[in-house]
């Protein structure tokens, strides 16, 4: 495995000259690279251009654009392409290094950019004008490189790869409406997911199903998962699992040998009193009513 612990020996290695210390813009034409594996200790940002139709390895479907695929990386991340190359042919490499960000705007939100805890299956895919856009940034980032480096430098640095952030959070929300269908399904799995939790009883127990729980179940990243549910659904984990339990409840009230003891014991709420409290914040009635009312 490679491990580029500086933008320099990133530079270096990739054959390209070293404009700021702390960020560098790298062609990737043709790259050689012996090993494996690559390990960045800074941020990187791959634009690639030579993806192939229904990519694997960056989990392209035919549902996606195919001008090229963005894949973002956090400090410390390990990358390989494919079994065959460590790094794409024809693209372009954006690293930056944390420090770069102190004092900017950019530093207190980059965490709200959650594409970088993506895997690399759950790339961005662009169209030909959201590839235009996001190389115009990085071509205002390459030209304030070849400015002298003065009290400006970071600010308007960081100002650039914040636009090509915001950016590429456009194209992801515009990518996730381009996989209505497949979403769908998503959502399909996760319900029955779901049901199958509180079937196990693992609620009486007072376990609540995780975002990690279901993200490994479904073979997606859990800030994936987050993203994904809450813009179909405009929901949190919690807030959604919320609204399930409550349908739940509603089954479990219509039959007469079941009380709203019961209900809350197996749906896993701490006590009678508190599964009152929030059925009837939501619904209007409490559990009893809401049984008279039915029958």
């Amino acid at each position: 495995m490679l491990d580029f612990k500086t933008v320099y020996e990133c530079n270096r290695c990739l054959d390209c000259k070293t404009l700021h210390p702390q960020v560098s813009l790298i062609n990737l034409e043709n790259p050689s690279l012996e090993q494996d594996t690559v390990k960045f200790e800074f941020y990187a940002i791959l634009l690639i251009e030579d993806c192939p139709d229904e990519c694997s390895c960056c989990g392209r479907r035919y549902y996606d654009y195919s001008n090229a695929t963005m894949v973002f990386l956090t400090p410390g991340e390990i990358f390989r392409m494919n079994e065959e190359k460590t790094l794409p042919a024809k693209g372009y490499l954006l690293v930056f290094h944390p420090d770069l960000l102190f004092q900017t705007s950019l530093k207190n939100h980059i965490k709200n950019y959650t594409f970088f805890q993506y895997r690399k299956e759950e790339a961005l895919h662009l169209s030909q004008r959201e590839t235009e856009k996001v190389t115009c940034c990085l071509w205002h980032i390459e030209e304030e490189l070849h400015h002298p480096i003065d009290t400006h430098t970071a600010t308007i640095l960081s100002r650039h790869i914040e636009l090509m952030l915001d950016y590429c959070t456009r194209y992801y929300e515009r990518q996730f409406i381009t996989r209505e269908n497949k979403n769908k399904v998503i959502l399909e799995k996760i319900e029955r997911l779901l049901d199958d939790y509180i079937k196990s009883g693992k609620l009486q127990g007072g376990k609540m199903p995780t975002p990690e729980y279901l993200a490994d179940s479904l073979n997606l990243s859990t800030s994936y998962f987050n993203d994904l549910l809450k813009f179909e659904t405009g929901k949190t984990l919690e807030q959604y699992f919320q609204l399930k339990r409550l349908e739940v409840a509603k089954r479990m009230l219509l039959k007469s040998d079941v009380t709203p003891t019961v209900v809350a014991r197996q749906l896993g709420y701490p006590n009678v009193q508190y599964f009152s409290l929030i059925f009837k914040k939501i619904t209007g009635v409490s559990p009893n009513n809401y049984r008279h009312s039915q029958n």
